[in-house]
């Protein structure tokens, strides 16, 4: 990005990057500043090494010298200047963001290590900061400590309390056993007053804006009046359905999709998640994995002032009961079948109930269902994966600890109750007292980007291509996004420059990284506040987690090492699954582990990079999964489509990689054809995009098409996709280099 280091950056440089957005007045104020920021940094380090960038860097954010709104060459251009000659195989990747003594010490997890870490640690215990790493790594040894101090901090009230923390005496499970013997309603605690955290019922619950009333104030619903709703909501649900049944949600979320989702676990149900960008083969197999004995649905999907059909693919999918929801106004705007009820007449029964606001929460063992989520393997099937009453407990406790996130924030991440995010945002708000922001609308475009602004949003959470399509368009220009303290990113690998973009936008605070998974209830690896932050990597294991990084013959490489490999967890990890509905969950997650420790290793299958200071980069999985705009998919279930979508085709095999310079990963199909035939890549790809869009996800696109002669394969005749992925990966690693 830059050809010169910053102190060769000269005024018609910040000009030029500048370009009409800033006035020479300004460019020499920030080239003055720039020099002071490098004479001082300089001096402090003894004008040794590369380590002054870092100081450089740090003294120029904390002055403010860069402006969200200068233009984004103009960040680029001191960003990478400043780390031109940096050396990351030996000091690590180049930071951004520094945390403060004292804002650590305000901080949720500073403020528990302020209080605990002397008692816990003894006189190793310095503070927040300095002793980040050693509370950590006590958190893992000691977890039954760390989470009875968490269960305290968030909104949990047990009708009957548990045994003890942690039970590791029945050796058949690896995982433990977690809050024996409690008993509880989760949703209820979501829906109950606090004193801590501070929930009253005049707090503000939800906050929520339609897409196209731009202008218009941001509805605001209390956390009273959400009780309300759920409750009218529970009590037409208890009357039409009986105890354990699974009902499924396939809609947007919305504030009524929240109040569906609350309800059906309040009322002892459980909930089926399923995506609204589902095609109706991928909704019928998760209706019939989990079960369900009805829907709630939509009757359209409105983006960009467009309507798409939802309600249609429901019918396609399922012969059961749909409850079906208007988008617009009070009515459905279309003809139900006999055995479907709207929105409207399925509430109108309770709306006539003596006690409407009176209804008694199902209390159910820790270890019930409540939520039945879904992970694509890589056999075709997508994993049904139950969610007890532990994995709110411990996707909020990873909110509160690392996104930072409780009473006075107003949190916003783009997502739907289908996705394993749509049910973190939500319990991590209401067990936090944190409010949560929704937007009933596509994320892409500017009414989004105002929403977050008007909403007053604190915590914004993203995934990558969606932060890119946001510079890309320049929609969000003008935009005041300075009250965000922190963005979040998950769903697939960062890209470095998208995120100095996104990071500018708040005078550089933090994009904190996380990637976990449905079966863990959280991320295994994410960011800490109490750290300094590079872009695109993760600075720590989530607290209480701990794992390994495995070599080629499975042994563990030293937790100081710079290394590549596939990632062992630890095996006790609050809520993560211990069952699978349709798979079986010691073959799935243990089977083939190595032991470490006298603990036989659980499977995630990513492979990590840890770089030197202990920053992580994910590399991709072990096995032919692939991520695919955060969305993880098989080869397998790729190629399926593929093969028949032509007469041409033989054979054809899906691999995906990120570009050099990160990002999101690419699919690329390598196609064999039939001997006689001829065809062209441009018009397979065409085709291939279509039918994947058509019988998996809308959401996936094909990036490029390669016609070979044959595939490689080992001596049993099993095909190399990793031969292939290398070819790809070299091929645009040449590229980016000319």
């Amino acid at each position: 990005m830059a050809a010169n280091t910053i102190d060769e950056v000269t005024i018609d440089d910040l000009c030029r990057a500048g370009g009409g957005g800033l006035t020479i007045e300004e460019a020499r104020h920030i080239h003055q500043l720039i020099r002071q920021a490098v004479s001082k940094a300089k001096a402090e380090a003894g004008g040794g090494g590369q380590l002054w960038a870092r100081e450089v860097w740090r003294e120029l954010v904390s002055r403010r010298v860069l402006k969200p709104n200068h233009p984004h060459a103009l960040h680029q251009l001191v960003y990478y200047s400043v780390y031109a000659q940096w050396d990351a195989s030996i000091h690590g990747p180049p930071l951004y963001w520094f945390p403060s003594l004292h804002e650590s010490k305000l901080t949720n997890i500073g403020r528990i290590m302020e209080t605990h870490g002397p008692k816990l640690l003894g006189t190793s215990y310095k503070d927040p900061i300095a002793s980040f790493n050693l509370f950590r790594d006590f958190t893992v040894h000691h977890p039954e400590v760390y989470w009875s101090i968490v269960l305290k901090e968030l909104a949990v009230t047990f009708r009957e309390s548990p045994k003890c923390i942690l039970d590791t005496t029945d050796k058949s499970r690896p995982g433990g056993t977690w809050l024996p013997g409690s008993v509880l309603n989760i949703a209820e605690c979501c829906l109950l007053p606090s004193s801590h955290p501070r929930k009253g019922d005049d707090c503000c619950a939800i906050v929520w804006r339609d897409e196209g009333d731009d202008d218009s104030d941001v509805n605001r619903m209390t956390l009273k009046q959400l009780r309300e709703q759920v409750v009218l909501v529970a009590n037409a649900l208890k009357r039409t359905f009986r105890k354990g049944d699974a009902i499924a949600i396939d809609m947007p979320m919305t504030a009524n999709a929240v109040i569906i989702y609350l309800a059906i676990v309040l009322a002892g149900f459980v909930v089926v998640s399923i995506a609204d960008s589902f095609a109706a083969k991928e909704i019928a197999v998760r209706l019939r994995v989990s079960k369900a004995k009805a829907i709630f649905t939509q009757d359209f999907i409105l983006r960009g002032g467009r309507k798409f059909p939802l309600y249609s693919r429901v019918v396609e999918a399922s012969p059961h009961k749909a409850i079906v929801l208007p988008v617009i106004g009070n009515d459905v705007g279309i003809q139900l079948r006999e055995q479907d009820i709207s929105w409207e007449d399925f509430l109108a029964h309770d709306n006539q109930h003596p006690r409407p606001n009176h209804f008694t929460p199902a209390y159910l063992p820790i270890d019930a269902a409540i939520n039945i989520l879904f992970s694509s393997g890589t056999t075709g099937e997508p994993k049904a994966i139950p969610w007890t009453q532990l994995s709110p407990i411990r996707c909020s406790a990873e909110a509160l600890a690392h996104m930072n996130v409780g009473v006075g924030d107003v949190y916003c991440w783009p997502t739907n109750l289908g996705w394993v995010m749509g049910p973190i945002l939500l319990f991590s708000c209401f067990l936090t007292g944190t409010t949560l922001a929704l937007y009933h609308g596509s994320p892409l475009g500017r009414g989004f980007g105002k929403f977050v602004q008007d909403a007053g949003v604190t915590v914004l959470g993203t995934v990558p291509s969606l932060v890119k399509t946001w510079k890309n368009t320049k929609c969000m220009e003008g935009l005041d996004w300075t009250k965000i303290k922190s963005f979040a990113s998950t769903g697939e690998a960062s890209n470095v420059d998208d995120d100095l973009w996104l990071s500018s936008k708040s005078y550089y605070n933090p994009v904190l990284e996380c990637c976990g998974g449905t079966e863990l209830s959280s991320a295994y690896i994410i960011a800490s506040t109490l750290q300094p932050q590079a872009f695109g990597a993760f600075s720590t294991a989530a607290m209480a987690t701990g794992f390994v990084i495995l070599d080629e013959h499975g042994v563990p490489y030293p937790d100081d090492k710079a290394c590549i490999g596939e990632v062992g967890l630890f095996p006790l990890y609050f809520g993560a699954s211990d069952r699978l509905l349709n798979a079986d969950h010691e073959h799935v997650y243990f089977e083939g582990m190595p032991t470490f420790k006298g603990m036989r290793l659980r499977r995630h299958g990513d492979i990590l990079k840890r770089m030197v200071g202990g920053y992580l980069v994910v590399q991709g999985r072990a096995d032919d999964t692939m991520n695919l705009g955060g969305i993880k998919t098989s080869s397998v279930e790729i190629e399926r489509v593929c093969d028949r979508v032509d007469e041409s085709i033989l054979e054809t095999a899906a691999v995906s990689v990120a570009p050099p310079d990160g990002g999101p990963e690419l699919l690329v199909v390598f196609v064999v054809l039939k001997k006689g035939f001829d065809q062209q890549p441009g018009k397979l790809k065409t085709v291939f995009s279509k039918a994947i869009q058509t019988n998996l996800n809308p959401l996936f696109k094909v990036n490029s098409v390669k016609i070979i002669p044959e595939f490689p394969r080992t001596a049993s005749n099993k095909l190399l996709r990793r031969v292939l992925r290398d070819q790809i990966q070299h091929e645009l690693s040449v590229r980016s280099r000319m």
